[in-house]
């Protein structure tokens, strides 16, 4: 298993070591050590304890060995998740980006252009609607515009509260530049 840079980013994000991240789980350090490099992956009661620290779904450390994930991996499908203040906690087969460099941030906070503040808009409605949108947004990449058929849906925790936003983006069209037609 990989390392958990995710988990790393999330864990510094709030600005928290390691004893104080197991601390509030109620594990050892060496157990959340082991967890975070990817030697040890954590029982479902550790899993919801750690997104409950950290904020994050817990659904996340299912999602990194998911039969659907090596199915997708090379599919037009961008799945993510983000919290409350749409910050990105969890991103699967981002185009032209390193997915570990979302991690903590926001579209805008990427990038801001047009397409990535009707991103963070859309998932703006979806929190305060509490139910699901889906909106096409066009993203700037440098590989040229790619238009997405994008599906938003609350982020629920074990209670049913909201705790973000979950996103599956299928891609409909990719514009190249200089592309001949």
């Amino acid at each position: 298993m990989n390392k958990r840079t995710w988990l790393t980013k999330l864990r510094k994000r709030k600005k928290m070591t390691q004893q104080e991240v197991a601390a509030k789980a109620f594990i050892e350090r060496s157990y959340y050590a082991q967890i975070e490099n990817g030697i040890r992956k954590p029982s479902a009661e550790v899993t919801i304890k750690l997104g409950q620290v950290l904020d994050f779904h817990a659904s996340s450390f299912n999602l990194e060995e998911n039969p659907f994930s090596i199915a997708l991996q090379n599919a037009p499908v961008i799945l993510a998740h983000c919290d409350t203040q749409l910050r990105y906690t969890w991103i699967f087969n981002t185009p032209d980006l390193i997915p570990e460099e979302h991690i903590g941030k926001t579209d805008v906070e990427l990038d801001d252009n047009e397409g990535n503040r009707a991103l963070m808009k859309l998932k703006e409605e979806v929190l305060i609607e509490k139910m699901p949108i889906s909106r096409v947004i066009t993203l700037p990449l440098p590989s040229g515009e790619i238009s997405y058929n994008v599906y938003a849906h609350p982020l629920l925790n074990e209670d049913g509260a909201i705790i973000g936003v979950a996103t599956a983006s299928t891609e409909i069209h990719k514009d190249k530049p200089n592309e001949e037609i």
